[in-house]
């Protein structure tokens, strides 16, 4: 996909030593992040909390600075394994997918990311290739998103 920089956390840092500085200078260039993972035991990949931990810097957002993040958009992309039914307030886990996400959405926001769109993928571990060929077209409208 053009104009597209695809970056694997767990490729870059499998020692989990994240070099905040090289990490700030190529969000910089970004117009748009994406966050493309699995939520497990209900929240972020642990590599992904790091990452934002140690990349969005709170200096960015004091008070009667600017901060370099403004205007930048993002999407999450994320899967869970159980059914859409299990995510909701009747359902095994009394909460919705979304709502485990709002840790990383207060954080777009107090960095001012927009956050254009939330798409979860339900039973991913379960998908058949019909279903997974669907997914792959939905997720291709989504990151045309302007």
């Amino acid at each position: 996909m053009p104009n597209v920089t695809f970056r694997d956390l767990y490729e870059d840092y499998p020692d989990f030593h994240i070099q905040p500085f090289r990490e700030r200078k190529r969000i910089v260039e970004f117009e748009r992040i994406i966050f493309h993972f699995p939520i497990i035991w209900f929240g972020l990949p642990p590599l992904l909390k790091l990452w934002i931990d140690e990349v969005f810097d709170m200096r960015w957002i004091s008070e009667g600075q600017l901060n370099i993040l403004s205007g930048k958009d993002a999407l999450i992309i994320t899967s869970v394994g159980g059914s859409e039914g299990n995510y909701s307030k009747e359902g095994k886990y009394k909460t919705s997918a979304e709502s485990l996400l709002t840790g990383l959405q207060v954080s777009l926001d107090i960095n001012n990311i927009e956050l254009k769109k939330t798409h979860i993928i339900y039973n991913a571990d379960n998908l058949d290739e019909k279903q997974l060929d669907v997914f792959c077209k939905e997720l291709s409208e989504i990151l045309k998103i302007e």
